[in-house]
């Protein structure tokens, strides 16, 4: 039998890997390129793929996921391709990675370790990091005992070792945990005090503003979305790549609609199928814009030949995210069908547009930029009716001294009347109702009743 490998690291930059999975027949992936996610995510956390293996079963093997034959095959695949680690498209638990690695003799490295790994190597803000920091101790926390390799070499088979090998060990190991356990709680501290001056951020913002929130699976296009419609603001700026997690934090500047009209538009970080819950409650801050928006974007790569599987991911990561906010109902949705110029086939379009009959098909890339723009205007117009409300007819009465309020009034609206009475003015305004609540929310005293619709 080959000997254990030390598993010192899962850092994957520049080894050879092969990926590995089990199809179970509940699992979720897409049949026509089953492994082009998790390569796609291998090679962005800087791995070579070099080889693929999969089993068809009916349930896991208990202590090595995979069956006994197929790991042997696995091992000569490695051995015939010199790859020196494993990378396998689900969780494992940390006795099915040591058993694993004693047959084929290559350290293995699960899904969620490879994508905590790469949001490690992406993390760029202060915010991000101590996030990131948190999930990997939130994960490692439980399988310290198991990652103690040489724990195993140093007290002996069956636990029985030399005199005062076992007491150490077992000491060593206690420290460890209480380490990592007050780190944990370090580290919950800080990011508590950040996600609530982020509540609190966005609860004033919501409260001068409309909230828009772009949410998708990661490399929707989001990030290219969001910066050609802040552009015009002076916002954009957003990171944006052709590869998987190029964003990782949130950042929200203002989309101007029309004279008057501009709401807070907010790009976060993107969905993943099998995303860790670890990694979903340490980003929590990250989220919170999305889970106060007043409306959601929700953004769907069309051409993505795994578009509905994504589609599923992305329903099932919001439920969950919202159910931990505490807010029960989601907002108001528009589904974007992205990338509609990438498509082959335009009866795609019409494929889902007959199971979401007001998604709007999409170009997130301006002509300025090269893209078509196709759907940025209807967006627009969604959007600014959205912020606007039901326009009803009010009738406004103002001290004429109030210059600065009579202006926004008959900007904001569609004055159709106005009369003076010693020193007041008397408005007959079509307004909508979210443009008349931020008129009051932003300190204007009026008096305003409505007389039509």
């Amino acid at each position: 039998m080959p000997a254990p490998t030390e598993r010192t690291t899962i850092r994957v930059q520049a080894e050879r890997a092969v990926v590995a999975a089990v199809r179970l027949p509940a699992s979720p992936f897409d049949p026509a390129h089953p492994f082009a996610e998790l390569v796609a995510l291998s090679e962005q956390a800087g791995a070579v793929v070099v080889g693929e293996i999969e089993q068809q079963r009916p349930k896991p093997v208990s202590a090595t996921f995979m069956g006994k034959g197929k790991l042997e095959e696995l091992r000569d695949l490695c051995a015939h391709l010199e790859a020196s680690v494993v990378i396998f498209d689900h969780d494992l638990s940390p006795s099915q990675i040591g058993n694993i690695e004693k047959i084929i003799a290559v350290k293995v490295i699960d899904r969620s370790e490879l994508i905590l790994d790469i949001f490690a190597a992406r993390a760029s803000t202060a915010q991000a990091r101590l996030q990131v920091e948190l999930a990997q101790l939130e994960y490692t926390y439980p399988r310290l005992r198991a990652m103690w390799s040489h724990l195993e070499r140093i007290v002996g088979s069956g636990g029985v070792g030399g005199v005062g090998t076992r007491g150490p060990g077992e000491q060593q190991l206690e420290i460890d945990r209480r380490l990592v356990q007050r780190r944990r709680q370090q580290l919950q501290r800080e990011i508590r005090v950040i996600q609530d001056r982020k509540a609190r951020e966005v609860a004033k913002r919501k409260q001068d503003h409309v909230t828009i929130g772009l949410v998708g699976y990661t490399n929707a296009g989001k990030s290219t979305l969001f910066n050609t419609l802040t552009a015009p603001t002076g916002g954009g700026g957003a990171y944006a790549d052709d590869r998987l997690f190029a964003t990782l934090h949130t950042r929200t500047r203002a989309w101007k609609l029309g004279p008057g009209i501009d709401v807070m538009l907010s790009d976060t970080v993107g969905f993943v199928r099998d995303l860790p819950h670890h990694l979903i409650a340490s980003f929590r801050a990250t989220l919170e814009e999305a889970t106060h928006a007043d409306l959601l974007l929700v953004v769907l790569d069309l051409s993505d030949p795994a578009a509905e599987l994504h589609y599923q991911t992305i329903e099932k990561t919001l439920e969950g995210v919202f159910a931990d906010s505490g807010r029960a109902d989601l907002p108001p949705t528009v589904l974007l069908l992205n990338k509609v110029d990438r498509l082959r086939d335009a009866n795609e379009i019409l494929i889902w547009r007959r199971r979401f009959p007001d998604a709007i098909p999409l170009c997130a890339l301006s002509p300025d930029a090269g893209g078509s723009g196709r759907g940025l205007d209807d967006l627009t117009q969604i959007v600014r009716q959205e912020a606007i409300g039901p326009q009803l007819v009010y009738e406004v009465t103002l001290p004429i001294a109030q210059s600065k309020a009579i202006h926004d009034i008959e900007t904001l609206g569609e004055l159709l009347d106005r009369a003076y009475e010693g020193d007041h003015v008397r408005l007959r305004v079509r307004l909508g109702e979210r443009q008349l609540g931020r008129l009051r929310a932003g300190g204007t005293r009026f008096d305003a009743r409505v007389v039509g619709s």
